[in-house]
């Protein structure tokens, strides 16, 4: 997959430049675009991340910088493994 080209600079949605320009207050800062890039001004800060249903909670590190914000939130939930299933369950040998 091709690059973007460095003189371009990288693609933010418009809610989250907005926020970069204002500078105000980034521990209350919700973010609602998955698609849009962990900007260093965030660094060593709590942002909510949108997964779709709610809001996940998320301290911003220099090792996520770059990187697309819906990666620390994930939209699914984790299914149980299968052992956990109980007594009961139909042809099961006992």
């Amino acid at each position: 997959m091709p690059r973007r080209s460095i003189w371009k600079g990288s693609s933010v949605d418009a809610p989250s430049s907005k926020m970069r320009n204002k500078r105000e207050n980034l521990s209350s800062r919700k973010i609602r675009s998955r698609r849009s890039p962990v900007l260093p001004e965030s660094v060593d800060r709590f942002v909510q991340i949108y997964n779709g249903k709610t809001s996940a909670r998320c301290k911003i590190t220099e090792g996520k910088v770059g990187h697309k914000s819906g990666e620390f939130a994930p939209a699914r939930k984790r299914k149980p493994p299968r052992t956990d299933i109980g007594p009961g369950r139909k042809g099961k040998r006992q």
